[in-house]
């Protein structure tokens, strides 16, 4: 029997807590109409323990959270917050109380400046003025403490999805939270944030803040949490201690299966044809002077740190942002400056923020996945029955599961969002698939699905650029892999050259040979 096979325990050998936790759930149960998410769940959060919770997506995770932090109530059971029963009937309520939640989806007014984005509805008086100095000194100070110097009174529209992450945090830091629940924190940051943003949970730690920590990273999780607890299909599975549990067992629990071979086979690099070349593009001043080429058939990956030009190249090649320099695809040179003229020409772009540039959350799936494509199901009249149908297959051919059809798409789970966003590119029946960081936010299962997906891609004569923070995607799905830094391509890997140093070495400005002490 497999961990993922065991029935619901606590392990005795977790490190003790306090007597009493800050913040429990007692038998909780959540139903959404007929349907129950959460079933009986009973989860404790003490000061100064980082309590890690992890799951696939659509195990619950959200829905607990949301208990916790005011934005759900119940319907069964209770919330106690230093042992005694309490009821949030807003988020505002539970924030008053020191409970704050840091939302996986940025939670953020973009048209507005990062101060009033820090201090919002919380903001500070002078007499019956608003103190603009003190905010904006406030959260510099935050700023730099998260060492992500940015001018507190920049909209928050022009800076990076890093960045709104980092504010997110900051905000949360800034309401001096006696629990703080962290959804996701690390999914849009880079190494270095990420380390950032540990030391200041290990000083929330020492200061006595209880903190639920969520991540489909899992090696983060083994470095960070003091307990890990398991979820799978609203239901607890095991609760273990630092140290208890492998990254690979924690795996197993998630899914409630052995994880093998997380990456589909590796086909032997093709040799053909380029499907597309690109010749001195440049994107503004981010981009500068690039050139490579995509074979039929082939998955060329795009590795680099954040800001090193790589999502600004795609924007460019999709004709969001002004370029120069030639496109040639299928040997004829190609001239695009927008979205439509790149689906003409064979190529669609699966973005690295769904939420934001890839779906519309307050529509259902039906209108979500035709409308790239819309012009296919129009006679005079939008033809719905035909929606229906291309719904059937993106259905059963991208496995998205939902509780019924009609729902929005902001309910999904942000695995079904991705795969609907999936299928709504390909159904502009394109040559040229750019995908833009495929699996963030994604838990593991999904993950090794969405990996098939893009092989699938290629067996049905695609090809495909993806673009992944992730060294481990990079490595294990591409045939080839350029490595760009501050704009410019460092250069290009292939064969057993495709590894963890290599891309590092370049991405950091080191030379191939260099060997760390030049």
């Amino acid at each position: 029997m497999t961990l993922a096979d065991a029935p619901l325990k606590s392990k005795t050998s977790a490190a003790p807590g306090p007597v009493q936790p800050v913040l429990a759930l007692r038998g909780v149960d959540r139903s959404f109409g007929p349907i129950q998410i959460l079933h009986d769940i009973n989860i404790e959060l003490y000061p100064g323990e980082v309590h890690a919770l992890i799951g696939e997506n659509g195990a619950g995770k959200s829905t607990t959270m949301k208990i916790m932090s005011g934005y759900l109530a119940p319907t069964k059971g209770a919330v106690e917050l230093d042992g005694k029963p309490v009821t949030f009937a807003l988020s505002r309520e539970a924030e008053a109380q020191g409970v704050t939640l840091i939302h996986q989806e940025f939670n953020l007014a973009q048209l507005l400046p990062v101060e009033q984005n820090i201090f919002l509805g919380h903001e500070l008086k002078r007499g019956w003025f608003l103190d603009h100095p003190t905010m904006r000194a406030q959260t510099r100070a935050l700023l730099a403490r998260l060492e992500t110097p940015i001018d507190p009174r920049t909209k928050v529209s022009d800076i990076s999805v890093p960045e709104k992450q980092m504010v997110e945090i900051a905000k949360a830091l800034s309401r001096d939270a006696r629990v703080l629940i962290m959804d996701e924190p690390t999914a849009a940051l880079t190494t270095r944030e990420t380390d950032v943003l540990f030391r200041q949970i290990e000083r929330l730690r020492a200061e006595g803040v209880a903190i639920l920590y969520t991540s489909h990273k899992l090696d983060e999780v083994a470095k960070i949490a003091d307990k890990i607890t398991v979820m799978r299909d609203g239901r607890l599975v095991v609760t273990a201690g630092r140290g208890e549990m492998t990254v690979d067992q924690m795996a197993e629990a998630m899914v409630g299966r052995e994880l093998s071979g997380m990456f589909p086979p590796k086909r032997p690099a093709p040799d053909a044809e380029p499907v597309l070349e690109v010749s001195g593009l440049s994107v503004g001043s981010l981009v500068r002077n690039v050139s490579f080429r995509l074979g039929r058939g082939e998955i060329l990956g795009f590795a680099g740190l954040v800001g090193s030009g790589r999502t600004e190249l795609m924007e460019g090649l999709i004709g969001v942002r002004h370029t120069t320099g030639s496109v040639t695809i299928n040997g004829k040179l190609t001239h695009i400056h927008s979205v439509e003229a790149a689906m003409k020409a064979g190529i669609v772009y699966l973005p690295e923020d769904r939420k934001e540039h890839g779906l519309i959350l307050t529509q259902d799936m039906r209108r979500n996945l035709t409308l790239l494509a819309l012009k296919k199901f129009t006679r005079g009249l939008i033809n719905k029955a035909a929606e229906e149908a291309a719904l059937d297959r993106s259905i059963s051919d991208f496995d998205i599961r939902a509780p019924e059809r009609e729902v929005l798409v902001g309910n999904l789970s942000g695995g079904n969002q991705q795969k609907l966003l999936l299928a709504k590119i390909m159904l502009a029946e394109p040559q040229i698939v750019i995908i833009d960081e495929p699996t963030r936010g994604i838990d593991v299962g999904t993950k090794q699905q969405f990996y098939g997906f893009i092989h699938g891609l290629i067996d049905g004569g695609h090809s495909v650029i993806v673009v992944s923070s992730e060294m481990t995607e990079v490595i294990g799905l591409c045939d080839r892999v350029v490595v760009m830094r501050h704009g410019q391509i460092a250069g290009e890997l292939s064969g057993t050259e495709v590894c963890e140093d290599m891309i590092v070495r370049l991405a950091m400005g080191l030379d191939r040979k260099d060997n760390g002490n030049g």
